[in-house]
């Protein structure tokens, strides 16, 4: 499905979050987690934050929306479905973390690409990319 506006970019972007807020909560209960849980349930707390970051860009934004239609932007490429984090072992939910991370700063980075125009929504999308970022290291540290 195409993400033609910037509507549909920052309810993508708000779903994505959710979604991982969801997966990292679910994982952070998962006892095979062992002493990655408490990493896993501060993910899920700081989803919470990126949406809220998500929602208040859309609300202080919405009034200087091009109304231009963005274009070559599917979100097709950028869904990933995860398996249930409570039926994974220790090994699968940090595998699924690097997968969901690195997909989150896919699309926060070729959506703040696409939202030039915009410059305060584009900044905002970089930072979740930034954010994204830092926290794949932390996973990707612990998998090593």
């Amino acid at each position: 499905m195409p993400l033609t506006n910037f509507g549909a970019i920052l309810n993508f972007a708000e779903k994505v979050e959710q979604d991982d807020m969801e997966f990292y909560r679910q994982a952070s209960k998962n006892p095979a987690a062992g002493h990655h849980q408490e990493m896993l349930a501060t993910f899920a707390m700081e989803s919470k934050k990126h949406i809220s970051l998500i929602q208040r860009t859309r609300r202080e934004n919405v009034t200087e929306m091009i109304l231009e239609p963005i274009r070559d932007f599917v979100r097709n490429s950028y869904q990933l479905t995860s398996d249930d984090a409570v039926a994974m072992d220790s090994a699968a939910i940090l595998a699924a973390a690097v997968a969901l991370e690195k997909r989150a700063i896919c699309y926060y980075s070729d959506a703040a690409e696409k939202m030039r125009a915009l410059a305060e929504v584009s900044r905002a999308l970089k930072t979740l990319a930034k954010k994204r970022t830092q926290r794949l290291g932390q996973v990707e540290s612990l998998s090593a």
